[in-house]
C-alpha cells in the first residue's frame, strides 16, 4: 500500500487553526515560534486571533499556511517518537507545494518560509485582472470557451485581455483567470455552454494565469538566491503532474506554477497510476480530499487537520505508511 503526503493551498487557511496543535504539542509549538522570528512578525497570532482580513490577505495566508502543515507534520513526528516512514510521494496544490517541498528534503523550513512570504508579497502586488470557479463543465469545454473569448478580444485589439483555465481542481470544479474583461466574458459564455454555477472569486489578482508575469520573474529572483537541494522523494507537480526529483527541477517549479495553470486532476491521477492507494491530506480543511474523491472514489482518504486528529491517527499511520 503506498501513501502520498498532499497539502492544501491558499483557501484552506480559518482563524484559529493550530491554537489546539499550539497546546497539544512542543513540536508544533517550535515551528510556529520559528514561523514568528524568521518573519519577524506575529504570523502565530494572526492564525489563531486574526482577524480574518489579514489572515486570508496573500502575503499572510500563504506563510500561515505552511506553517500550519508543517506543525502538523512535527506533531505527528513526535507523537510517534521518531522520524515519520517517508511516503512514496509527495503534493501540493499551488501554494501547498512549498509545504510539500519541505515534507520532501528540498527546503528547509525557514527557507520556505521566507519564499512563500515573498511569493504572496508578489502576487498582492499585482492587482491585476479575476478569478472565477466553473462549477459543472469539463476542461475541454472550458478551454474552447477561453480560446473563443480570447480570439475575439484580440479581434477588437483587446491583446492583453486573456483568460485561461487556472486551476483543473476536478472534473466538474475548475477555475478561470485572467483580465477582468475576459474572466467576465468567459463567465457568461460558460453559462451558456451549459456550466451550472460560475462564482467569482475574491482574490486580489489573477493567479495562475499570464498577467502574473513579473511574480514570476520576482521568484525566479527569490528561489535563485536560496539553498536547493534534491528531493528525498518525489514530488508530483501542479505545472506537468510528473515527478520532480532534483533541485533543478524544484526551481524552474517554482517560477513556473506562478503562471502555469494547477493540473490537479492530472497530478492525482498520475499518483494512482504509479501505485498510490492512500492520500494523507495535512492542513487545515478536507478541501483535497473532497477534490481526490472526485477523482477517483476509490482512493482511501485520510485527514490531519488539528491537535484531535494527530492523537487519533498516529497508530493508522505507523501501519498504513
Amino acid at each position: 500500500m503506498k501513501t502520498a503526503w498532499v497539502f492544501p493551498g491558499q483557501g484552506s487557511q480559518v482563524v484559529g487553526m493550530g491554537r489546539d496543535l499550539y497546546e497539544a504539542s512542543a513540536a508544533a509549538r517550535e515551528v510556529f515560534e520559528e514561523a514568528d522570528a524568521t518573519l519577524g512578525m506575529p504570523l502565530t497570532r494572526i492564525c489563531f486571533e486574526g482577524p480574518e482580513e489579514v489572515l486570508t490577505a496573500t502575503e499572510n495566508a500563504q506563510p500561515a499556511l505552511l506553517t500550519m502543515s508543517t506543525a502538523l507534520l512535527r506533531a505527528l513526528a513526535e507523537r510517534q517518537g521518531a522520524p515519520l516512514p517517508p511516503p512514496a510521494a509527495v503534493a501540493g496544490h499551488s501554494l501547498g507545494e512549498y509545504s510539500a517541498l519541505v515534507a520532501g528534503g528540498a527546503l528547509d523550513f525557514a527557507t520556505a518560509l521566507r519564499l512563500v512570504r515573498r511569493r504572496g508579497e508578489l502576487m498582492a502586488e499585482a492587482r491585476e485582472g479575476s478569478m472565477a470557479a466553473v462549477i459543472g463543465m469539463d476542461g475541454a469545454a472550458l478551454d474552447e470557451v477561453c480560446r473563443e473569448v480570447n480570439t475575439a478580444l484580440a479581434a477588437h485589439a483587446e491583446t492583453v485581455s486573456a483568460v485561461v483555465v487556472a486551476n483543473y481542481n476536478a472534473p466538474d470544479q475548475l477555475v478561470i483567470s485572467g483580465s477582468s474583461l475576459a474572466v467576465e466574458q468567459a463567465s457568461h459564455l460558460a453559462r451558456k455552454r451549459g456550466a451550472k454555477r460560475v462564482l467569482p472569486l475574491k482574490v486580489s489578482a489573477a493567479f495562475h494565469s499570464p498577467l502574473m508575469v513579473q511574480a514570476a520573474e520576482g521568484m525566479a529572483r527569490a528561489i535563485g538566491a536560496v539553498t536547493v537541494r534534491d528531493l528525498r522523494v518525489p514530488l508530483i507537480a501542479n505545472v506537468t503532474a510528473e515527478p520532480l526529483l532534483t533541485a533543478g527541477d524544484v526551481r524552474r517549479e517554482a517560477v513556473a506554477q506562478v503562471i502555469a495553470p494547477v493540473r490537479w486532476i492530472a497530478s492525482v491521477q498520475r499518483m494512482v497510476h504509479g501505485g498510490i492507494t492512500t492520500f494523507l491530506e495535512v492542513g487545515p480543511g478536507k478541501v483535497l480530499s473532497g477534490l481526490i474523491r472526485r477523482i477517483t472514489p476509490q482512493a482511501k482518504l485520510v485527514n490531519v487537520n488539528d491537535a484531535e486528529a494527530v492523537r487519533g491517527f498516529t497508530q493508522e499511520l505507523e501501519v498504513e505508511v
